[in-house]
């Protein structure tokens, strides 16, 4: 066994759906995260395609918990549900979710995170995007079904997040309402109706990085800056402890 401290990476954890899950593409907002916190900080991706909050909230003690040492060292944790709970109950049973179910579902994984030591203040919510309609519409017909969810109903869902946030102490990232502010055309940011295009991806981004960046500005780089290693003696400057 090595007599060197192993070197452990902060993290921040995407928790999510297939908006988290897809975010590690080309020119992802995940990945675009990543790339900002290369040697600081390890990103990592846990959006579950097609997920809600209530099967979220059953499998997160299976991801993060306080029992193991990895999970000790978070210094941030995104939860990105909505888009799948706001599908239409009559059109799609399988992933809809009541209004209020999905609050105290949002408040339930607050509390999980808090137990497995992620307090409120390293937890971001992000509300689901907006929906264009006739783009989705295609997209349901074309796996033949009918439109499944519609943007008002979305904004009902993004408001709920926006208060369950509120009453959980967490930040919150208001897609809903940021990507419609001022009537802008918000059907550039995403690609199929319901999923971001790169456009969108930015949009979260930046976004996200204002929420980010004062939870993270302060990690120190890990690892010596390769023009700070003793070059006659590099084992002094690579095996000290930080």
């Amino acid at each position: 066994m090595s007599k060197y401290k192993t070197v452990i990476w902060p993290k921040v954890i995407l928790f999510g759906d297939s908006i988290t899950q897809f975010s590690f593409q080309a020119n992802g907002w995940g990945s675009e995260i990543a790339n900002r916190l290369a040697r600081k900080c390890d990103v990592v991706n846990r959006g579950l395609s097609g997920y809600n909050s209530r099967w979220a909230k059953i499998v997160l003690p299976r991801l993060i918990n306080s029992q193991s040492s990895a999970d000790n060292n978070i210094a941030a944790v995104t939860v990105f549900f909505g888009a799948n709970d706001c599908a239409l109950e009559d059109k799609n049973p399988q992933q809809h979710i009541s209004l209020q179910e999905y609050s105290e579902n949002l408040k339930e994984i607050s509390k999980l995170l808090a137990s497995a030591g992620v307090s409120a203040d390293k937890v971001i919510f992000i509300t689901p995007p907006p929906i264009h309609e006739p783009a989705w519409e295609k997209e349901c017909i074309l796996k033949g079904g009918t439109l499944n969810r519609l943007n008002s109903v979305a904004g009902q869902y993004a408001q709920a997040c926006v208060q369950a946030a509120g009453q959980c102490g967490t930040d919150v990232l208001d897609l809903w309402t940021l990507m419609q502010r001022d009537g802008q055309d918000y059907t550039l940011y995403l690609s199929d109706g319901l999923h971001l295009s790169e456009k969108g991806n930015q949009f979260v981004t930046e976004h996200l990085w204002a929420l980010l960046e004062r939870r993270v500005v302060d990690l120190p780089l890990i690892l010596p800056y390769w023009g700070d290693v003793d070059r006659k003696s590099p084992e002094s400057s690579l095996l000290c402890d930080q």
